[in-house]
């Protein structure tokens, strides 16, 4: 009985020296698993900062200074056209091309001739693949959630042909930006508006 006991009692050691590694590793891969997730929520939560904010309005001031050196004056749609691009790209510079949509946006002007050939080349491939289903209707179209997957991808630059996990970590940080963006273009037109309004009051 002795025997059978001493015997026994490696065994239980060993399994238990199992289980504890088994719980280190687990326990290192959930540290690892929540640091990647620290260190993502912060890269979103970096375009919350003020210094971020100020960083990004110094490169939009400066392009949209060249933006106002263009010796042609264009109409007002291709001038808000073309200040919502330079707005666009110093957004992409201050994310220093980190995000797949800030080196989309980076590398749209290098493909701005070629888009709307593409646009029609893609409505064509669209029509179809549409008439080629049998007009689209019926079980033959994609699920609502697919759908709505392959919108956000074309929503959110350089995401059109990503997966799902992609798309929402691309998406959340591009929202973030844009937020931020927003808030610095508010803060300059506020800005702008105030002393426009105090050079007229000071000439009359």
């Amino acid at each position: 009985m002795a025997s059978t006991i001493i015997s026994s009692s490696p065994v239980t050691n060993s399994d238990r020296s199992k289980r504890r590694k088994k719980k280190k590793s687990a326990a290192a891969a959930a540290a690892a698993q929540q640091f990647k997730q620290a260190e993502g929520s912060s890269s979103h939560a970096r375009w919350r900062t003020e210094s971020q904010q100020q960083i990004y309005s110094s490169k939009l001031i400066q392009a949209l200074s060249q933006v106002q050196l263009n010796p042609s004056s264009p109409s007002a749609p291709r001038r808000g056209r073309a200040v919502r691009e330079a707005a666009d790209r110093a957004l992409a510079v201050s994310a220093r091309g980190r995000s797949r949509w800030s080196r989309a946006i980076l590398t749209s002007r290098i493909k701005l001739k070629f888009r709307k050939q593409q646009r029609r080349h893609q409505i064509k491939q669209q029509q179809r693949i549409v008439s080629a289903a049998g007009g689209g209707g019926g079980g033959k179209s994609l699920p609502a959630v697919q759908r709505k997957v392959r919108l956000l991808g074309r929503l959110v630059p350089g995401c059109k042909k990503e997966p799902l996990p992609v798309i929402l970590e691309e998406a959340t940080d591009y929202i973030a930006a844009l937020e931020m963006q927003v808030r610095a273009m508010t803060a300059l037109a506020d800005l702008l508006s105030g002393s426009n309004q105090a050079s007229a009051g000071s000439s009359s």
